[in-house]
């Protein structure tokens, strides 16, 4: 017969509290997790959703791992009592109900730095490194605790290794799916802290009902479970002075927020604390100039539109203004969300064009309609999604285009020498894909692209100004006979392979993102 191999559980641990060991590795992994997607969530309304945020969380959460796991081990070898382990998940949890309290001072004082990388590296060290280091002890802590026997430490690594990541693959789920999309961030990680303290908690009452150490715990508790309800109450209240809020909810794309101001002539629709749009709801007109370009400049380049592509529904002002035309109009959307705010907040009457959920590179990319115009007015805060904006993505629309069809483009660019990389380049790589590229400033702010495979764009349909709303009327003039020229040797054609964007454009988006927090901070 096979010698059996020798048990390595440790003798002194009961069977329940050895499954209760367990469930805290599955609770801690599902906990990491969620820290690490929904600390980014947090960040995003003051510091954006570009890749120098995520790269900054990633770090800091793989740093705090390795942190946890050293001192966990060390921890452990001087004294194997789980009474300080789960006095550390008590401390974990406190610091991310502290998290939810001094997050926006956090996140505003890094977004006054002029280098948004180092900004949101130090926001997500100081709002998340703590608890997630102290979480990360919990794995080489337990393994030390459960295993007796060197021949079996293997198994009992592999077991607590594959619960933690099962628990980390339901709270990535979890977070994903569920808590974003349904809950304000604030009281997702609050109660991510609670179900922690439940799990110290539960040790404390369970196993060591005389423990010293109660008190202490209870204390920690009890001092977390307040500032983590100052900070959800806080989040709850209105940031926006003698304003109205109308709205408030979450979603996967951030934060939306509806508020009007004191006399109830300006209607703000907000995305993570950002302007999205403004209008009037008195007149049931757009307030916001870029609403107004979108559908002038393609009716001004474009000799008959009789159907058009929205890429971004936004609040529908501009599909709704080609619907109510007689333009065919399908909407590509990849928030759901918004949806619902545009029809009650803001007089979109949905029915009235085709509106699908879908992401707008995938949707171009599988089209089969054709269209006289195409917008993209695509955003994800203070930028446009890097995707739509390459070659191949351009190449994909113009295969959306009929002949004479034009492509309008709303963005955020800069022209000073040193600062133009997104402008040049966006010019060079719509002429590598069209015959024809117009540029048209606002002077500060939008700027807007026009490109087709026309020989030469002439405006053909001036705009009816008496129609735009009297805050844009003189905006719209300047901006249509405002053509300006891009620098084509300060840019290159962006590819799906090669799209530096990001890096390049960050001190414009960060001062795009400065410019649009301020002006809310002044609501």
């Amino acid at each position: 017969m096979k010698k059996q191999p020798s048990v390595a559980i440790s003798p002194g641990l009961s069977v329940s509290l050895r499954r209760y060991l367990y469930f805290t590795a599955a609770v801690t992994g599902a906990a990491i997790m969620i820290v690490e997607i929904l600390g980014a969530k947090m960040l995003a309304p003051y510091v954006g959703m570009s890749h120098f945020v995520w790269t900054a969380q990633i770090a800091v959460t793989l740093v705090a791992l390795a942190a946890g796991y050293y001192a966990g081990g060390r921890m452990v070898d001087r004294s194997a009592k789980l009474g300080r382990l789960y006095g550390c998940m008590v401390l974990a949890a406190a610091y991310l109900c502290l998290s939810v309290l001094i997050v926006k001072p956090v996140a505003n004082w890094c977004l006054d730095l002029h280098q948004l990388a180092l900004g949101s590296l130090l926001a997500s060290t100081f709002l998340f490194f703590v608890p997630l280091a102290l979480l990360a002890m919990t794995g080489p802590f337990l393994v030390r605790v459960l295993t007796s026997a060197v021949s079996g430490v293997g198994g009992n690594v592999g077991r607590l290794t594959a619960v933690s990541t099962l628990g980390s693959f339901f709270g990535t789920l979890l977070i994903g799916y569920l808590l974003i999309p349904f809950f304000p961030n604030s009281r997702t990680m609050y109660f991510t802290a609670i179900l922690l303290m439940l799990v110290a908690v539960g040790y404390f009452f369970g196993w060591e009902r005389k423990s010293h150490d109660k008190s202490a715990v209870m204390s920690g508790v009890t001092a977390g479970l307040l500032l983590g309800l100052v900070g959800v109450q806080g989040d709850s209240r209105s940031q926006y002075s003698e304003f109205v809020r109308r709205f408030r909810g979450n979603s996967n794309f951030g934060m939306l927020e509806v508020v009007d101001d004191p006399g109830g002539t300006r209607r703000f629709y907000l995305n993570d604390y950002l302007t999205q749009n403004i209008y009037d709801p008195v007149e049931r007109k757009s307030a916001a100039l870029f609403t107004y370009m979108l559908h002038d400049l393609a009716r001004a380049y474009t000799r008959t539109i009789d159907s058009a592509l929205c890429i971004g529904l936004g609040v529908g002002i501009v599909p709704r203004q080609f619907a109510q035309e007689g333009v065919r109009v399908d909407v590509v959307e990849i928030n759901p969300a918004v949806a619902p705010v545009a029809r009650r907040y803001f007089d979109c009457d949905l029915e009235r064009f085709h509106l699908v959920f879908d992401d707008g590179r995938h949707f171009v990319n599988s089209g089969t309609n054709h269209y006289d115009a195409i917008i993209l007015d695509a955003f994800l805060g203070d930028s446009s999604p890097v995707h739509l904006m390459t070659r191949e993505a351009f190449s994909s629309m113009r295969t959306l285009l009929k002949p004479g069809g034009t492509l309008v483009i709303n963005c955020f660019v800069d022209f000073d020498p040193g600062r133009d990389f997104f402008a040049a380049s966006l010019d060079k790589t719509l002429k590598s894909v069209f015959r024809s590229v117009r540029i048209h400033s606002a002077g500060s702010g939008n700027v807007f692209f026009v490109a087709s495979d026309q020989s030469e764009l002439v405006v053909g349909n001036s705009p009816d100004f008496a129609q735009i709303h009297a805050s844009c009327r003189e905006a719209a003039r300047y901006t249509l006979a405002n053509i300006v020229e891009a620098n084509p040797g300060h840019g290159i054609v962006l590819t799906d392979d090669y799209n530096p964007v990001e890096f390049y454009d960050a001190p414009n988006r960060e001062a795009t993102r400065r410019r649009l927090v301020i002006n809310v901070r002044a609501l």
